[in-house]
């Protein structure tokens, strides 16, 4: 008896573990999504300066991202008229599994690549 006890605890750690880690891995593709939406929302008002701690305070540690601007007419959008816009990925990398999000937003009139 003691023995199938044993093995039964290990079972339940192990599938308690791998659930706990599943979780943790959604909260985190969360994290990087509301973050990639909230650098792109900040890059396309002009303050691409603020980027960084955007990425800090709302993506999990350690993440990196990368801010691509599509001008004008470039790829224009359904329906969206051929606006400038940027693309912001965010991205982190957690006990080999990789957790990237995408995000667009149309950039403020005036607002030149690179910032104001």
């Amino acid at each position: 008896m003691t023995v199938e006890a044993a093995v039964a605890v290990c079972g339940l750690v192990v599938v308690l573990a791998l659930g706990v880690g599943a979780v943790m891995a959604v909260v985190g593709q969360v994290r990087c999504t509301d973050a990639a939406r909230e650098v792109a929302r900040v890059v396309a008002r002009g303050d691409e300066g603020l980027a960084r701690g955007v990425v800090d305070v709302v993506a999990p540690g350690g993440a990196s991202f990368e801010v691509r601007w599509e001008r004008a007419g470039e790829g224009a959008r359904e329906g969206g008229g051929g606006g400038a816009g940027v693309w912001v990925e965010v991205w982190v990398s957690r006990f080999g599994v990789e957790l990237r999000a995408r995000a667009y937003a149309v950039v403020e009139p005036g607002v030149r690549e690179g910032g104001r």
